[in-house]
């Protein structure tokens, strides 16, 4: 049986996320360090092939399939954009620290952002993306694709559609880093439900 393989892979490090800035809809490109950290990561380990790309709309995703996969033209998804911060966008733990609306929603308590998404909508829009994606792929059989995305759209996917069940911290991927999942048809037609395969890149053979 024809299985499909999804490959989800974080962007590369900005500016903001150096300097530990909450970046959702802030559309910065990849830092000097993140585009040398990628690099090192093009030469040091293996990344999966791919027959059809995927990505955010924001900036920093766009070029980090670009260096990775240089000239692979992908689909831009705008369901795939990180949550929007709303008024906390562009600030850190430092300057937030004494908010209590932030604080509230550091512990769970209130997942509602000011001016932005609350956790409800942003995990409709991810989720009609994703599965969007997914049910284009199987209708054309092209078996094997990339995403570039971000971290918590990466860690919301892999809480919601991974088998097996992984803790959230294990789902945190790092920069340029990320997880494989296979889809099976017969099993996502009737749950959409994905096999989490392998953590990525690969150490390369020698």
């Amino acid at each position: 049986m024809k299985t499909y393989k999804i490959h989800l892979i974080r962007h590369g490090i900005t500016e903001a996320n150096q300097d530990g800035r909450y970046i959702g809809r802030t559309d910065l490109p990849l830092s000097p360090e993140g585009l040398a950290a990628l690099l090192s990561l093009k030469e040091n380990y293996r990344y999966p092939g791919g027959v059809r790309f995927f990505t955010s709309p924001l900036t920093r995703c766009k070029q980090t399939l670009e260096v990775l996969y240089p000239g692979c033209q992908p689909q831009v998804v705008e369901g795939l954009a990180e949550v929007n911060f709303g008024e906390w966008e562009n600030k850190s733990l430092r300057d937030l620290k004494n908010d209590p609306r932030f604080l509230r929603w550091m512990e769970g308590t209130d997942r509602s952002i000011p001016g932005g998404e609350d956790s409800e909508a942003f995990r409709t829009r991810v989720c009609a993306a994703f599965e969007g994606v997914v049910n284009d792929l199987i209708h054309a059989g092209a078996t094997e694709a990339v995403i570039c995305t971000h971290g918590g759209v990466i860690t919301l996917l892999m809480q919601l559609y991974g088998l097996p069940r992984l803790d959230p911290k294990e789902c945190l991927a790092a920069s340029g880093q990320g997880f494989t999942l296979r889809v099976t048809p017969s099993i996502w037609m009737n749950e959409p439900l994905a096999e989490v395969l392998c953590m990525i890149p690969w150490e390369k053979e020698t």
